[in-house]
């Protein structure tokens, strides 16, 4: 079992509550930010140095070991909702489908007004997850992973730039908008601590080396 159960000592009740906090979103003004706003660089550099430095494997993974999408409120899948989310001027029809819109793709710089352009990245890639600890944990917490709109792990961005970075970590892949890269490796540390995850020694050397700069 993942020890961020413990380490975070959330309870259910906790969780439903950010949840139901989180959705007002949709009943609020035009949403325009991207992510949750990571932890600073410095508490991420604190965070880094904690995590565990092991071996990636990833006998066994298969993209349907983490359900995606799920409902988030009503009509709303995950999908829908980070759309919502992350868009300016977002118009949803009644099936929570995106009908009209603008999207700012922060990893490569792009503006689009078709949600068919966008995909939903999951920040840590499931994958990776797999590799680095999320092989031990049972269905329910892989989807609560793979759907998890509190922490900065899901992001609308250009689709084949999403399809491009893949199941890399920051050793392997990054933003090309370099202004970015900050965001996403306070991003990144924070995701695997909190749900402690592994990293391996490049993914360590190459996170140290970001944050230096941050």
């Amino acid at each position: 079992m993942p020890k961020f159960y413990a380490r975070r000592r959330l309870s259910i009740l906790a969780a439903f509550t950010g949840l139901i906090a989180s959705v007002g979103l949709f009943n609020g003004p035009t949403a325009s930010a991207a992510l949750p706003t990571p932890i600073s660089a410095a508490t991420a550099r604190t965070y880094l140095a904690s995590l565990t430095v092991a071996t990636e494997n990833r006998t066994g993974y298969d993209r349907d070991l983490f359900p995606t999408w799920i409902t988030i409120s009503g009509t709303c899948n995950t999908r829908e909702y980070i759309l919502k989310r992350d868009g300016s001027n977002v118009v949803t029809n009644s099936a929570c489908t995106a009908t009209s819109g603008s999207w700012y793709s922060p990893y490569d710089g792009a503006t689009w007004t078709a949600a068919s352009d966008l995909d939903i990245d999951h920040l840590v890639p499931l994958a990776e997850a797999w590799d680095s600890g999320a092989s031990a944990w049972t269905t329910a917490q892989r989807q609560a992973f793979a759907n998890d709109v509190t922490r900065p792990q899901l992001i609308a961005v250009t689709d084949n730039v999403n399809q491009s970075k893949s199941d890399q970590d920051p050793a392997e892949w990054m933003p090309s908008v370099t202004s970015y890269r900050c965001t996403y490796v306070r991003a990144w540390v924070q995701v695997k601590y909190y749900y402690d995850l592994s990293v391996d020694s490049a993914e360590k050397s190459a996170l140290t080396s970001y944050l230096a700069g941050c």
